[in-house]
């Protein structure tokens, strides 16, 4: 795949980037896409953010269509091999603006140090509450604390 076939399509909203991410987690129909936006950004999109885009992504070969699927006979979408490179390399310029977004939101394990993104273990230790990824980490940090380490 020529390096320049990448250059042509730009992402310049926050509904291509969604649509992306939601193909890359499996097969979708339009209306499939066009809800899970909406739902992770509280609102609507519509068609004519959606559709468009799947045109433009299926003329340059990054995804396809599966057919149809359900009573309405809805299309189908899923990511080519291309298309998959094609989010991996875009993955890769957006890195810094996730690690942006998502660090303020990380909590480090009191014990082993691992970054915790959601569903900290969190336990009064003494006198102050820690975080943990798990219980055993928080056994573990209270067996060192008792033992003086």
């Amino acid at each position: 795949m020529p390096e320049e076939k990448s250059d042509g399509i730009k992402i310049k909203n926050i509904a291509k980037l969604f649509t992306l991410l939601l193909l890359t987690r499996g097969d979708l129909s339009g209306y499939d896409i066009m809800k899970g936006i909406g739902s992770r950004l509280g609102g609507r999109a519509s068609p004519g953010q959606v559709y468009p885009f799947l045109r433009q992504l299926k003329a340059y070969g990054y995804i396809e269509t599966a057919g149809a699927a359900g009573e309405r006979e809805r299309q189908v979408y899923h990511l080519t091999q291309e298309g998959r490179e094609f989010v991996s390399r875009l993955s890769s310029r957006f890195e810094d603006l996730f690690e942006m977004a998502i660090r303020p939101k990380l909590t480090t394990c009191a014990h082993c140090s691992c970054e915790i993104y959601r569903g900290a273990y969190r336990e009064k230790i003494g006198e102050e509450y820690l975080s943990f990824c798990c219980k055993n980490c928080a056994n573990g940090y209270r067996a060192m604390k008792n033992t003086g380490e």
